[in-house]
């Protein structure tokens, strides 16, 4: 566990897809839903086929007596889909944001990869407004921006 601005206490939990109980996946996916869904207001088909293949971290939020979730992403495998490791549907719920959170998940993202990936490039498909974010991660755009369900888009990668 990590303490965060002396405020908000992470347990930092790494599944795979068969892993993840009923209760998890559930609370993963009403939270991308709230977030890129309802929030954003973009719809489009979270249920991408990709998480069966992919990991997950999940940002659990002390909340006293028990842990909630705060913050996610999953990391997709290199292959048909992706041609390095990448990082998606990274979020932070919005009463956590502004606290470095994201930072700390994106940190725990790419030490996992420079793991399992020694060397391999990191690729992120990231909405545009926060490529400043990503790229104090040292990620650079390979793209133009692009519109994904409404939304700019930019492709980023981060080398070795």
């Amino acid at each position: 566990m990590n303490k965060e601005n002396s405020q908000v206490i992470i347990d930092w939990r790494w599944s795979s897809f068969e892993e993840l109980s009923s209760p998890e996946l559930y609370a993963i996916l009403k939270l991308r839903q709230e977030i890129f869904v309802v929030e954003q207001k973009c719809i489009y088909l979270d249920c991408d086929g990709l998480d069966q293949n992919s990991w997950h971290l999940r940002g659990m939020i002390s909340t006293g007596s028990r842990y909630t979730l705060g913050t996610y992403l999953r990391v997709i495998p290199p292959g048909p889909v992706k041609r390095y490791p990448a990082i998606g549907r990274l979020l932070t719920r919005k009463k956590l944001r502004h606290k470095a959170i994201a930072g700390r998940l994106l940190e725990q993202a790419i030490s996992r990869i420079n793991k399992i990936y020694p060397g391999s490039p990191i690729q992120i498909s990231a909405q545009l407004h926060l490529e400043p974010f990503y790229n104090g991660f040292k990620f650079f755009s390979t793209s133009a921006p692009y519109d994904e369900d409404g939304i700019a888009h930019i492709e980023m990668i981060k080398n070795r």
